[in-house]
């Protein structure tokens, strides 16, 4: 998955993570300034649910705009070996 906020945010004005940051809070959501930058530079090794319903909710966006399918990056075990996952398989 690759995490998507930054252009999210940019295709609604936000150009500031201490703007969405302000937003998130005046929802109930507070989120420290060094949680902030990777949310919105990085790409989060996870985030709670309820957090990301709070994002969508701010934004009017669905997850599918936040957190963008990779297929293609995803490996699987075939008989002991990692293989890469194609399109086409």
């Amino acid at each position: 998955m690759r995490w998507n906020l930054r252009l999210a945010a940019a295709n609604r004005g936000i150009w500031k993570a201490s703007e969405l940051q302000r937003m998130l809070a005046e929802h109930g959501l507070k989120i420290s300034a060094g949680k902030m930058s990777g949310l919105w530079s990085g790409e989060p090794a996870s985030i709670k649910l309820d957090d990301l319903n709070v994002i969508c909710a701010v934004l009017g966006c669905g997850v599918d705009e936040l957190l963008i399918p990779e297929p293609d990056k995803v490996r699987r075990v075939d008989d002991g070996q990692d293989q890469q996952v194609t399109a086409a398989s």
